[in-house]
Order: C-alpha cells, then structure tokens, then sequence
C-alpha cells in the first residue's frame, strides 16, 4: 500500500520545509486582522513559522509576517508564539 502524502510548508522564518503539523500558521482575515490560527482551517490568507523560538525570534527580527502578509503585525503575536512555543517545548 501507498504511503499517504505529507503535506509540507515553508517556514517563514528559516526557509526549511517542514510536515505541516510541526508548524503553526498566522492568518490575516479580509478585515486585515492578523492572528495565530492553531487548526490551520481558519479563512485568509497564511503564512507558517517553525514552531521554535529561534524561528520565532529569527521573523520578528526581519518582520517577514508584515511583509508577507501586508499587514502590520503587534508585537503581542509575537508574544503569543512564544509562548506558545514554550508550552509545546515543556510537554
């Protein structure tokens, strides 16, 4: 039998491909509203970061999700992905 597909993505970040599952996506809405979208199903545009803090630290640094996204990006997103990080690091 077939092994099945595994989808990749490009992290932002670092420009490694990775399995989709071991990436988080940010999205920007119609409204222009940008938010961490953890099923990975919400509408809008996205763009995928590595889930490490360097990759996180490594996209604020250079703005790569302001710039791909054409949106300006708070700094609470940032934030939040590090957070998030931290918590997957410690499971």
């Amino acid at each position: 039998m077939a092994r099945k597909k595994v989808p990749l993505r490009k992290c932002l970040a670092t420009g490694e491909m990775k399995p989709k599952k071991e990436m988080i996506r940010i999205v920007r809405s119609k409204e222009g509203e940008v938010s961490i979208d953890p099923t990975g199903k919400k509408p809008g545009r996205g763009a995928y970061v590595s889930l490490s803090q360097e990759a996180i630290v490594n996209a604020k640094k250079h703005n790569v999700f302001a710039n791909q996204l054409n949106a300006k990006v708070e700094d609470s997103l940032y934030d939040e992905l590090l957070t998030l990080v931290q918590k997957d690091e410690s499971k």
